[in-house]
């Protein structure tokens, strides 16, 4: 792949991994309950995801789940209800941020690995990124040259990209956690982030083969 080809492709990489995302309001609600450690072991769950995502397609199996329409149910329901699971558990934060003095957050008490599956899951069940990667690899393929390592240049940048993205959201978000936290604004914060992720879900539903 050619230099102009590779920044063509960062590019709409980049702005694919700034926009609004599941995996972007999670990586803010783990950052403003917990320590950014929570976030890098969420957003290494996700960009793992994608490895496997991209991996998938590469294969040829992305064109394969695309042309299977039971297949592609199983996947965007799966991918749906983990939205949904996402979205109650963000509305029942919003009701615990209500208490005037919380000693310790309940996502404190999970494990790094719980963060890293749920970025992980989050990011595999996500049929959206499947027709990412099926549409825009074969695009930026130079046959000539080896798809091996074209394969890992694009997915590595890809990952780059989007950890950096989480992390960056994550921390910005973080350092206005402050001002959130006056009256009630951590309570709507919960209960937008949950609508969100309900939204989505029930978006992720209309998606059709």
């Amino acid at each position: 792949m050619n230099t102009d080809m590779l920044l063509l492709y960062t590019a709409i990489a980049f702005f694919y991994v700034i926009s609004p995302g599941p995996a972007i309001f999670l990586a803010i609600a783990n950052g403003l309950t917990g320590p950014m450690k929570n976030v890098l072991f969420s957003s290494l769950g996700n960009i793992s995801g994608l490895f496997l995502l991209s991996t998938v397609s590469i294969l040829g199996l992305g064109a394969l789940l695309l042309t299977s329409e039971n297949l592609f149910l199983a996947v965007k329901i799966f991918g749906a209800l983990y939205l949904l699971f996402l979205g109650l558990k963000q509305i029942k934060l919003a009701s615990q941020a209500k208490l005037p003095v919380v000693e310790q957050s309940p996502q404190s008490f999970k494990s790094s690995f719980s963060y890293y599956k749920e970025g992980f899951f989050l990011a595999s069940t996500n049929p959206k990124a499947i027709l990412f990667f099926t549409a825009l690899f074969p695009q930026f393929l130079e046959v000539g040259h080896s798809i091996v390592l074209q394969f890992f240049s694009m997915t590595a940048i890809f990952m780059l990209l989007s950890l950096l993205s989480l992390l960056s959201y994550a921390f910005i978000f973080k350092q206005a956690k402050g001002a959130l936290a006056k009256g009630q604004r951590m309570t709507w914060f919960h209960r937008i982030t949950g609508g969100l992720f309900i939204g989505m879900g029930v978006l992720l539903l209309q998606l059709r083969n």
